[in-house]
């Protein structure tokens, strides 16, 4: 299906910056000098990317389009990535704002925003691991015909209505920035 496509294209650059961030969290728990600016930025990406385009994708269109094929949104497997959504969440916002301290000169922070960057990575790949090879599967069974062209239509409009021209982009470009500021 298209839109599963869609989604696992965007869960590759996501993995770019998972990668990066765990790079950089490596580095400063080493007690390497790392610009605290680097993690606000990647929390900038997961708020604007992975959470503000790619899970209003999935929260917003294809979660309810898999409950209305007969997939249940309780008890089952979108029940668990819904609150893996809102896990990611809270370790986003805690390493935001260790982050924000460090930056400001709390060296005590470095542990947490550590902790929470490495927490968060792991919680990422095993999350896009279990939507790659079991949920996305279990979508592009139920939602077929009309209902899989709904989908699509409500991606597309979700990236370019929602979020903005150009927001994807900018969001892409930011994935290299983090990438670059890491292989240096």
């Amino acid at each position: 299906m298209e839109a599963t496509e869609i989604l696992k294209a965007e869960h590759r650059v996501i993995e770019r910056v998972l990668a990066a961030l765990e790079t950089a969290a490596g580095r400063l728990a080493a007690g390497q000098a790392v610009d605290p600016a680097f993690f606000l930025q990647a929390a900038e990406f997961v708020k604007g990317f992975a959470d503000g385009c790619h899970h209003k994708k999935e929260e917003g269109v294809l979660f309810p389009a898999m409950e209305a094929a007969g997939i249940p949104a309780e008890g089952g497997p979108i029940a668990v990535m819904l609150a893996e959504h809102q896990e990611g969440r809270r370790l986003t916002a805690v390493m935001r704002a260790g982050a924000e301290k460090l930056l400001a000169g709390d060296i005590a922070a470095r542990e947490s925003v550590t902790q929470n960057a490495l927490n968060y990575v792991a919680l990422l790949r095993q999350h896009i691991d279990k939507e790659d090879h079991v949920l996305f599967p279990m979508a592009d069974q139920a939602i077929q015909g009309s209902a899989e062209r709904q989908v699509a239509t409500a991606f597309d409009h979700v990236e370019h209505e929602d979020a903005g021209e150009g927001v994807h982009e900018r969001f892409l470009a930011l994935a290299e920035s983090l990438e670059r500021q890491v292989a240096s």
